[in-house]
């Protein structure tokens, strides 16, 4: 039989290195106090690693620097989100960011959410939610919204093929079709855009 210190681990171990998670996360297979408790043991013994409070993450580790690598803040901001049950959207120049397409170093990452106004200090890192009414808020997977807010931030003139190519580096190529179905109610110049990042080779 396994312990729950064990189920917890493989749970969380399953979604994969980079995975950030609050307690909520648990509940549907163990009980608050029993979620509190061992993500507190797996914090102890280092399985783990609490990046804020109330939030956590399986860290990735790079072998060449042989050291656990910064959290994965859209990680950490989708964590936040199914806490507190908010829909988010990230800004366009955290996209940006994100995607690779800006060289600046950014110690702010925004969010525009439907909950209130916040800061959180991640490990030295600012992610900072704008309280905003989302009207067009919509997309299934969080691919989708990263691409769609670059290329606004971007706009129509300096998409370049450098640019498509850039985002196409970061997509996983199964997220392709569901990223094309996804975005087809986006305005006609973003979605031909987003034609280009997701052909077929």
């Amino acid at each position: 039989m396994y312990s729950l210190h064990d189920k917890a681990f493989f749970f969380i171990s399953g979604h994969g290195r980079g995975w950030a998670f609050s307690s909520n996360d648990l509940l549907a297979k163990f009980s608050r106090q029993q979620a509190d408790n061992v993500l507190s043991d797996l914090v102890k013994d280092g399985k783990i690693r609490r990046v804020c409070r109330g939030i956590y993450d399986y860290p990735k580790y790079s072998e060449f620097l042989k050291q656990e690598l910064s959290p994965d803040i859209d990680q950490v901001a989708r964590a936040f989100a199914r806490k507190f049950n908010w829909r988010i959207e990230v800004l366009g120049d955290t996209a940006l960011n994100m995607l690779g397409l800006s060289t600046q170093v950014v110690a702010k990452y925004v969010y525009l959410s439907d909950g209130p106004n916040r800061s959180y200090d991640i490990l030295g890192t600012t992610l900072e939610f704008k309280k905003s009414s989302l009207k067009n808020i919509g997309f299934k997977y969080k691919e989708s919204s990263l691409i769609v807010q670059a290329l606004k931030a971007l706009g129509k003139e300096r998409v370049t093929d450098e640019v498509i190519e850039t985002i196409r580096k970061r997509i996983e190529p199964k997220m392709y079709g569901k990223i094309l179905k996804d975005t087809q109610s986006s305005t006609v110049w973003i979605y031909e855009a987003i034609k280009q990042i997701c052909r077929e080779n």
